[in-house]
């Protein structure tokens, strides 16, 4: 009776172990499964598979004439400025402009007082009569005399002094005529004109003021702002590197016999809407700051760049022959040279070195070292860190920031794939 009663109570712990031992089983076979799905850590990849190549982006070289456009500081100066001043002297009566107006050439500014100009000038025209009225006396009697020496009727004293007579009243209307000349100049200086067409600024004299008394006094400033220079320099040792360059054939003049543009920046940053010319470039050198002066002509029609304005010129003096431009973070600049990293058709990168001329708008202008289609590398240097050298990469085409999608963004969506088979393996 007794081992009756105590046989069910011993079958459960049986039941129990033989559960255990199934869950052991079957998860050391999933083990081993999953771990036969990967190679031992430190063993090469099986036959027949090929490790994921990284990409890396390039730029692929291309030649041609590039212009070097030089940035330099400079200031705004009028293309002609005139001092209006009194030449006559006198009482200053009537001011006849507005002041920052445009005047034109020969307009009256200023009105002297003329009476006294005026009296001068007809006591000039007086005399002039007076002596004109002298000579047709002496031409009479000179006329008269010549039948009468021929009859020796009279002495030839008499003649010869009626000659010397008229010759003088000659010479009398010819004094008489320049005197009321001078008059009527001085007169006419009693209407103060402008001497040039531009823009006058404020007056610098009021009326009432006593103008012109033994010296010109200066009344008011005409500047032609239409159009305008613009005088900027330039260091001596980068004017003597282009002349350099070109005189050896690896820079040529920027526009042949043609005046080389000037584009204009503005002190808020904007690029002003005309471009202008160089006219010249200074044969000295400035003995205090080695500066070489160059000036430049903009026109100006709406009249906003004023005369003494800072701007900074944007000019292209030379260009480089068979150039090609690079984008800085493609150079490596070293004390040994300048390089870049090269990706060949099999994949492979090689080093390469160049001669760079200059910079300009954040590129490398190469001179030498590379040829036409040759793939340089710009981006995916800290990928190759993780890489042995010699390892190949993937090219593709490199785009500047903002310009284009990254080139690795097409392969996210497939990064996401395992992940969203995990769950049907988990089933």
């Amino acid at each position: 009776m007794h081992s009756t009663r105590n046989a069910p109570d011993a079958q459960p712990p049986r039941r129990l172990y033989r559960h255990a031992c199934l869950a052991l089983a079957v998860s050391a076979a999933l083990t081993l499964v999953a771990c036969g799905d990967k190679p031992a850590q430190g063993q090469p990849p099986a036959a027949g598979a090929q490790a994921p190549q990284v990409q890396v982006g390039v730029v692929v070289a291309t030649p041609g004439d590039i212009g070097l456009v030089t940035e330099l500081p400079g200031r705004v100066e009028a293309s002609r400025v005139a001092q209006v001043r009194a030449r006559s002297a006198g009482i200053l009566l009537e001011r006849l402009y507005r002041e920052g107006s445009d005047v034109k050439a020969g307009q009256t500014l200023y009105r002297i007082d003329a009476a006294s100009y005026e009296a001068t000038a007809q006591s000039a025209r007086a005399a002039l009569a007076r002596s004109e009225a002298n000579l047709a006396q002496a031409a009479a009697q000179l006329e008269r005399y010549k039948p009468l020496v021929a009859a020796n009727a009279i002495s030839k004293q008499d003649f010869v002094n009626a000659e010397a007579a008229y010759k003088q009243a000659l010479a009398d209307v010819a004094a008489g005529k320049a005197n009321v000349r001078s008059a009527d100049i001085s007169l006419g200086y009693a209407k103060v004109t402008a001497p040039i067409s531009g823009r006058i600024g404020q007056s610098l004299v009021t009326e009432g003021a006593l103008v012109g008394q033994g010296e010109a006094t200066p009344l008011a400033v005409i500047q032609q702002i239409d159009p305008v220079y613009i005088n900027f320099t330039q260091s001596s040792s980068e004017a003597f590197k282009l002349r350099k360059a070109m005189a050896e054939g690896q820079l040529k003049k920027a526009s042949g016999n043609d005046a080389a543009s000037v584009k204009v920046i503005l002190e808020d940053g904007s690029i002003y809407e005309r471009a202008g010319k160089l006219l010249f470039t200074d044969l000295s050198v400035d003995s205090t700051t080695g500066q070489v002066t160059l000036r430049a002509e903009v026109p100006n029609p709406q009249g906003m760049l004023l005369p003494g304005l800072y701007v900074r010129v944007q000019v292209e003096q030379a260009q480089a022959v068979n150039a090609i431009s690079l984008p800085q973070q493609a150079v490596t600049r070293s004390e040994n040279g300048d390089t870049v990293s090269v990706v060949g058709d099999d994949g492979k990168i090689s080093q390469r070195s160049i001669k760079v001329s200059a910079a300009q708008n954040q590129q490398w202008i190469v001179l030498d070292g590379l040829k036409a289609g040759e793939k340089v590398m710009v981006d995916g240097f800290q990928k190759l860190q993780m890489l042995p050298p010699g390892t190949p990469v993937t090219p593709v085409p490199w785009h500047a920031p903002g310009t284009a999608p990254a080139a690795a963004a097409p392969a996210e969506p497939a990064a996401a794939a395992p992940a969203a088979a995990a769950p049907a393996a988990d089933k």
